[in-house]
């Protein structure tokens, strides 16, 4: 089992800046692999950005591509996401998982077996 929870959203401007941050238990945090995933009100939910389970390796929707960029830290069992140049379609609950076989694209939701509650972030224009 792995349990994760998110924090970070909020309200912002467009062109601001928010981080958010997955903290995971349950299971030793540098053999999971983490993306990020988001769903906006009657939308589907869809990938955002993931990052292997060492590190090596991360992986963005071109919607975000030079604008978020997802870490992790190891030591701390966390995840990070920061978002800079944030604009209104980026509005959406925003949900860390967790996938705990190696391998995958990491761009499916179908790949993840654990997920957090979500978190809002809002970006006003």
């Amino acid at each position: 089992q792995v349990q994760l929870v998110e924090s970070g959203g909020g309200l912002v401007q467009a062109g601001g800046s928010l981080r958010l941050s997955c903290a995971a238990s349950g299971r030793t945090f540098s053999t999971i692999s983490m993306g990020w995933f988001r769903q906006a009100p009657g939308n589907e939910r869809e990938f955002v950005a993931a990052i292997s389970w060492e590190g090596g390796s991360t992986y963005y929707a071109d919607s975000v591509k030079g604008r978020f960029t997802i870490s992790r830290d190891n030591a701390k069992n966390t995840v990070y996401l920061q978002m800079n140049s944030l604009k209104p379609e980026d509005t959406a609950v925003y949900y860390c998982a967790a996938r705990t076989l190696f391998g995958g694209t990491l761009r499916g939701a179908y790949e993840y077996d654990y997920w957090g509650q979500g978190t809002q972030v809002t970006v006003s224009s």
